[in-house]
C-alpha cells in the first residue's frame, strides 16, 4: 500500500430523487472533488442529472432540487468521460458510501476504487461523538468556514459542497491523527469497535 500522503483522493456525492414505494430511486445531482496532500484541493465538477421519475417532496425539501433545476440537465451515463477521468486510479470518498456506489452500477464494471467510507473513519477517529453525520463532524471539528472557501454559494445537500465536505474531513483526519506516512490501509480498513461498544453500552 502507498503512504497516504502520495495519494490521490477523489469524492463524490449523489444527491437523490428519493424513492417511491416498490421503486428504485434515481440521482438527481452529481458532485466530484479531488484532495491530495502535496497539491491541496482540485478538480471541482457538478452537474445535475435527467431522470424520468419526479423528485419527491421529502427529498425535495432536504436538498431543494427541483424539476426546473433539471429541465437541460445530462443523464448519467452521458457523464462517464467525466466521472472515469476524474475516479480512475484515485482512491474513491464517501460519507456513507452505499447510495454513490449503488448509482455507479449505472457503469457497469466500472472498476473505481479502493473506497475510504469517511462514516465509518470518524466512528473510529471520535466514537464518543454522539453524531456522526457529516454536518454534525464538520461542525464539531470546526471545518464548516474551510468548506464554504472551497466551495462559494453552496450549503449542506449540494452534491458539490457534500463532496468536499467528505474531502475536508478526511484531511482533517489524517493530519489530526498523524497519518500521513502511514499506509492507505488504515483509512480503508478503520477499526471501530469502540463506536459498536459504545452503541451496545
Amino acid at each position: 500500500m502507498h503512504p497516504i500522503r502520495h495519494c490521490r483522493f477523489t469524492a463524490i456525492d449523489f444527491e437523490s430523487a428519493g424513492a417511491s414505494r416498490g421503486k428504485t430511486d434515481s440521482p438527481v445531482q452529481v458532485g466530484l472533488a479531488s484532495w491530495c496532500a502535496a497539491d491541496g484541493h482540485a478538480d471541482a465538477f457538478v452537474s445535475y442529472l435527467h431522470t424520468d421519475q419526479p423528485i419527491l417532496w421529502s427529498a425535495q425539501k432536504v436538498h431543494g432540487i427541483s424539476a426546473l433545476d433539471l429541465a437541460d440537465a445530462p443523464p448519467l451515463l452521458t457523464l462517464w468521460p467525466e466521472v472515469k477521468s476524474r475516479l480512475a486510479g484515485a482512491v474513491v470518498v464517501a460519507h456513507g458510501k452505499g447510495t454513490e456506489k449503488r448509482f455507479l452500477r449505472a457503469f457497469p464494471g466500472h472498476g473505481f476504487g479502493p473506497w475510504i467510507d469517511t462514516l465509518l473513519l470518524a466512528r473510529a477517529a471520535w466514537p464518543d461523538l454522539p453524531d456522526h453525520s457529516l454536518g454534525a463532524l464538520c461542525a464539531a471539528h470546526d471545518l464548516t468556514a474551510t468548506i464554504r472557501a472551497l466551495v462559494a454559494l453552496r450549503w449542506w445537500h449540494d452534491a458539490l459542497f457534500d463532496a468536499v465536505a467528505s474531502l475536508v474531513l478526511l484531511a482533517h483526519v489524517v493530519e489530526s491523527h498523524a497519518l500521513l506516512d502511514e499506509p492507505l490501509e488504515v483509512l480503508l480498513y478503520p477499526d471501530t469497535s469502540s463506536w459498536h461498544a459504545r452503541r451496545r453500552s
